[in-house]
């Protein structure tokens, strides 16, 4: 057990889940049970299978959502059959696209990714608190990764939630930025916010909870601005990060499949068609995907072995 983990407070339980799907957080109350963020669609009966080893024959009462990235809210609807009481909360940014089911506003069509369509019950109000665990946690906007996104503080054990605003070694790409939007600065000013709520033990929307007994979160957001900068001074470097992880993440969902089908998927996704013809113009986008391709496969993240490629 990492310290953080020991660290953690009474009740609370993560559950780490790799990249395909983001961390779950487990809230275990006198008298209520809660999840927060509910990991990819294609692992939503491990999710399932998970989450009913902690309830030990009961109920979950509450399910929340740090933002609405299908691997953060991919395995809503299969809760919400597992656990037909269930309520679930998100922020309120998407909340009518939600309501009508609008898969395009959702970004789910231009990713190319799934998420099963799921209600929503209430909503996550930033400036406002909502018990869990038995204790009052804040609930604060964190706009950057996604517009929406909030993250959660205890301020008694000092724990936070950062979901995809902070990483122990960075942060969720900026979609935003891609878009032709400004929010860098976003990024910036929600590293601001997590340093003056000086948490003490962060839980990542990926990646172990992590803690340092004499700073805190300083050495990671000291990383994150880093790399924030190294995208500002060079926005191109990030639209190719950008690009790989949603190359990567498709080979995560399908670990294999063959090379000419995965080029195909990658030129027909809106969403990266979009990224190359903004920083990329002038290059063929064929080429480009290949070389995209053998970056991952150089770094160890992708591997190409006959007419295949896959996930490593």
């Amino acid at each position: 057990m990492t310290a953080a983990a020991a660290s953690l407070p009474h009740g609370v339980t993560v559950l780490e889940r790799g990249w395909l799907s983001s961390n779950n957080v487990f809230f275990e109350g006198r008298e209520s049970f809660a999840l927060v963020d509910s990991g990819y669609c294609t692992h939503a009966q491990q999710t399932i299978a998970l989450v009913r080893r902690l309830l030990r024959g009961r109920a979950l009462d509450l399910l929340l959502n740090t933002h609405l990235h299908s691997d953060h809210c991919g395995g809503n609807a299969a809760l919400q059959s597992a656990f037909p009481a269930i309520q679930t909360r998100i922020p309120p940014g998407l909340a009518a696209h939600v309501r009508d089911w609008d898969p395009v506003a959702l970004t789910y069509v231009p990713t190319g990714q799934q998420c099963p369509r799921f209600r929503i019950d209430g909503l996550l109000m930033p400036g406002t608190e909502i018990t869990l665990a038995d204790r009052p946690w804040q609930i604060h906007a964190a706009p950057g990764h996604d517009p929406h996104s909030v993250i959660l503080f205890e301020p008694q054990s000092r724990t936070l939630i950062s979901a995809d605003a902070l990483w122990e070694n960075g942060f969720g790409v900026v979609f935003p930025e891609l878009e032709g939007q400004h929010a860098f600065d976003e990024v910036a000013a929600t590293l601001d916010l997590i340093e003056q709520l000086r948490p003490k033990i962060v839980i990542p929307g990926h990646g172990s909870a992590f803690t340092d007994e004499h700073d805190g979160a300083a050495s990671a957001l000291a990383r994150a601005r880093s790399r924030l900068e190294s995208f500002v001074q060079d926005p191109a470097r990030h639209a190719r990060h950008a690009a790989k992880v949603l190359l990567k993440f498709k080979l995560l969902e399908l670990q294999r499949l063959p090379y000419l089908e995965f080029e195909a998927w990658a030129l027909g996704t809106p969403f990266l068609h979009e990224v190359i013809g903004r920083y990329y113009g002038e290059q063929d986008a064929s080429t480009l995907v290949r070389t995209l391709a053998q970056e991952l496969e150089r770094s160890g993240a992708a591997a190409m072995t006959g007419d295949d490629i896959m996930n490593a």
